[in-house]
């Protein structure tokens, strides 16, 4: 469903166009070089493998030495790689590099903060599909370098029964009971049917049918996630979501859910601060 090779090449043909002409008109076109990834700010790296691609699918020849590898911490001043090769080719390569690496560093350093809240407890910190178009794959790889986790890639591999869903199905029985029977009409019994509920009555309608793998508390405050997690009482796996920060996290958590969701992971974050500057 995703081709690494395509985003890279399409966003070359976005950058350089018919040519650099900056790097053609003053560099000759067999000088060689070696620039270092240099690391300008606290957090945590991620998209070395994309780098290396990036690279490889520009110029197979350049040559890179990893010396810090992906979901590992770094500071100021830490080197990260090293590549050597055409000058042209470092200097063409800069940006789309930097563009991913930075943004993918940016996911990851975010989701680490907010791993950090929950330690000691069991509840799973989890993306969304709240994404780049044409990104989703490395910004959902960040989020596990970050030490997260993954929630569905996509509108295939889960059902998740929302409220539109619900709404337009004519009730949370009849949505339930539709996918139950899509799914065994497609021979697909193993993709989970997950369901959104708004509050505590639609918890029981949900309760009273079962027939879902989980259950997600949309808005809830903590005290009725509280309630809502011991009525459920562990028969189906729980998930909080909506409007909750780094700083609503833990309260969240304590409360026993599973998983939290949270779409600032990925549709909101600031990259890591990092250069790719030439050896001197």
């Amino acid at each position: 469903m995703y081709d690494l090779d395509v985003l890279i090449k399409n966003s070359f043909i976005e950058d350089i166009g018919e040519g650099d002409h900056t790097t053609l008109c003053c560099i000759p076109e067999d000088a060689m070089g070696c620039s270092r990834l240099i690391i300008k700010e606290e957090g945590i790296v991620a998209g070395v493998d994309v780098a290396l691609e990036v690279f490889r699918e520009f110029d197979p020849e350049l040559k890179t030495t990893v010396f810090i590898p992906d979901g590992s911490p770094v500071k100021p001043g830490d080197i990260v790689f090293e590549t050597e090769g055409r000058i042209r080719s470092l200097l063409q390569t800069e940006r789309l590099m930097l563009n991913l690496m930075q943004h993918m560093s940016g996911i990851a350093t975010t989701t680490h903060r907010y791993v950090q809240r929950l330690e000691g407890l069991k509840t799973k910190v989890i993306d969304t599909r709240k994404t780049l178009p044409g990104l989703r794959a490395i910004e959902k790889q960040a989020v596990v370098l970050g030490g997260g986790s993954n929630h569905r890639m996509g509108l295939y591999d889960m059902i998740l029964l929302k409220d539109n869903h619900v709404d337009f199905a004519g009730g949370i029985d009849k949505a339930i009971l539709r996918a139950r029977k899509y799914l065994k009409d497609i021979n697909r019994e193993s993709i989970k049917i997950e369901i959104e509920v708004r509050n505590l009555d639609e918890l029981e309608q949900v309760l009273a049918i079962g027939q879902v793998d989980r259950i997600m508390l949309d808005n809830f405050t903590p005290e009725l996630t509280r309630e809502a997690v011991r009525r459920i009482g562990g028969r189906f796996e729980t998930e909080s979501s909506g409007g909750i920060t780094i700083d609503t996290l833990r309260s969240y958590a304590e409360c026993g859910v599973d998983f939290i969701s949270v779409g600032a992971l990925t549709h909101s974050v600031k990259g890591l601060d990092m250069s790719f500057k030439a050896k001197k």
